[in-house]
């Protein structure tokens, strides 16, 4: 055999043979590919500290502030107390806040309660009043054109003045002192509550009246959900309008109240007790916005 046919037959042979290539198991083949999940980033420590840092130090910084200017007043000179006669008279105060002795001798706490009592009361009957009173207005033309004229008038009298009238039409201290809670807080809710009746979208009322829908549940159904952020801020206002204006009123009426209790305290010289029922009225004040705060955020309408 010559060497040209070996070679031919090699070159034959070795295009016959086919490749083999593995096949792939079939398990391999049917098995997913897994893909890790994506992590999320964490936050650096340095970061939290940080954020912490800038919730906690300004607050902190601007009451250090407020004491130090008290200790710089007080070291003066002057009859002002210096923080720490306050703080020791605060420990001793505090130390039974709920004691009675009679009605002109009862501890702050009592004192507190009782002026929350008044602001509740009060406040309770302007809601009551102010708050429809202002869905009326709101809704209709005619009755804003008539109650515009009285709302800007009385609005602007100072609340005390309110309460000498309390006085001559319901002959005692506690009923005059609440009928001032009553007038000065009801306007913020009449003005809030038609403001917000007045910025429905006219659209919603078009789909109403397409619907054929009774006034009852366009209240319910349209006015209300959108009023409701206008209506809260109304209540936010006039709550910290009550509280300033029951300490004045019970200065002037005397009983039991945080307002008499500092008049009470001055004219037993105490002064230390009157920067602490400073201290007391402006944390009462804060609890209580805050606490309208929240609920404007619960119920407001863009959450719900």
């Amino acid at each position: 055999m010559s060497a040209a046919t070996l070679t031919s037959d090699k070159v034959v042979s070795m295009h016959a043979t086919p490749s083999v290539v593995p096949a792939p198991a079939a398990n391999e083949a049917a098995a997913p590919v897994a893909k890790a999940a994506p992590r999320e980033p964490r936050t650096p420590i340095s970061e939290i500290l940080l954020a912490v840092f800038k919730a906690v130090f300004p607050p902190i910084a601007g009451m250090a502030l407020l004491v130090a200017v008290w200790a710089l007043l007080a070291a003066k000179g002057g009859s002002i107390p210096g923080p720490l006669a306050v703080w020791d008279a605060a420990k001793v105060l505090f130390a039974d806040p709920f004691y009675n002795n009679g009605p002109n001798d009862m501890g702050i706490g009592w004192n507190v309660l009782s002026s929350l009592q008044r602001v509740g009361i009060g406040f309770g009957f302007a809601a009551l009043v102010g708050i429809p009173l202002g869905f009326i207005i709101g809704r209709f033309a005619f009755m804003n054109a008539m109650f515009d004229p009285v709302i800007s008038l009385l609005r602007p009298v100072s609340p005390l003045a309110w309460l000498p009238i309390g006085l001559l039409v319901f002959k005692q201290a506690d009923p005059a002192a609440t009928w001032t809670i009553f007038i000065c807080s009801i306007w913020p809710m009449i003005i809030n509550t038609a403001v917000g009746v007045q910025r429905v979208p006219q659209d919603y009322m078009n789909v109403a009246r397409v619907l054929d829908l009774d006034e009852w549940k366009i209240v319910t159904k349209i006015l209300f959900p959108s009023v409701l952020p206008y209506m809260l801020t109304g209540i936010r206002l006039s709550i910290g309008t009550a509280w300033l204006v029951i300490v004045a009123a019970e200065m002037l009426t005397g009983g039991v109240g945080i307002g008499f209790w500092v008049w009470d305290e001055w004219n037993n010289l105490k002064v230390e007790h009157i920067i602490i029922a400073i201290f007391v009225i402006g944390i009462v004040g804060l609890l209580l916005e805050q606490a309208l705060l929240l609920l404007a955020r619960r119920f407001s309408y863009g959450n719900s």
